[in-house]
């Protein structure tokens, strides 16, 4: 079941093209919305994933490039609200991020990893889950319960013409997200890249130069296929 949730945490890409799809419908104007709440990590983080990505596009040129519709970030919250209710998520959210002293944390990288699917791989570099990050996560889960509904349908997601359809699993993932995929199951990372496995067995069993970073921002995300963060609805710098 673990490994069943981290598939779909990890699956943060546009792969429509790849996958079965279940339903397609306009998310913009739906009574409900699926949202990400999310780190944005620093230079240095952005700079490492940014790297790794350009050399995975190499191998695997129909992979995805990091940028504007795929910015590197570390999830920590994933959310049916309803969409009335948005403008009093985003006063929630930023009440909780006041209270926290983010730009002096220390968050530590440390390895590589990649989800199997199929003969390709999802990769990303993992992140320590520290008290820090445990204790935000609860916050907010706390924060936005009162906007929360149980679960949602495709119409709560982003559609592109690129990626026009959600799948079943991106639905019921999100709304599962707690608590299976907070607490002792969190697993923050940032996603970087898709490979074939026979070259992400190598790249994982390379060296991992380990490397801190910091939180630059936090963001409110409309999520796509794949829990994909591919509109973003509200940012906060973080100094």
């Amino acid at each position: 079941m673990l490994r069943y949730i981290v598939v779909f945490a990890a699956l943060c890409v546009g792969l429509a093209s790849l996958g079965d799809h279940a339903e397609s419908r306009g998310a913009q104007q739906s009574a409900v919305t699926a949202i990400d709440i999310a780190l944005e990590p620093d230079a240095t983080m952005i700079q490492r994933a940014e790297a790794v990505n350009a050399r995975l596009l190499k191998v695997f040129p129909k992979g995805f490039a990091l940028g504007a519709t795929h910015h590197p970030h570390i999830s920590i919250l994933q959310r049916y609200v309803r969409t009335a209710d948005l403008d009093n998520v985003y006063a929630s959210v930023a009440k909780v991020l006041a209270a926290e002293k983010m730009s002096g944390w220390k968050l530590r990288a440390f390895k590589y990893y990649y989800i199997p699917w199929k003969s390709i791989g999802l990769a990303g570099i993992v992140v320590e889950p520290t008290d820090n990050l445990l204790r935000l996560q609860q916050e907010l889960i706390d924060a936005v319960a009162p906007f929360t509904v149980r679960t949602g349908t495709a119409a709560a997601f982003v559609t592109t013409p690129e990626s026009p359809s959600i799948n079943k699993p991106t639905i019921e993932y999100v709304a599962k997200f707690v608590p299976k995929a907070t607490g002792r199951h969190f697993n923050p990372h940032v996603t970087v890249g898709i490979a074939p496995q026979r070259y992400l067995k190598k790249m994982l069993a390379e060296p991992f130069d380990a490397f801190t970073f910091s939180p630059a921002g936090a963001s409110v995300y409309q999520l796509g296929n794949f829990g994909t963060a591919r509109k973003k609805l509200k940012a906060w710098e973080i100094k």
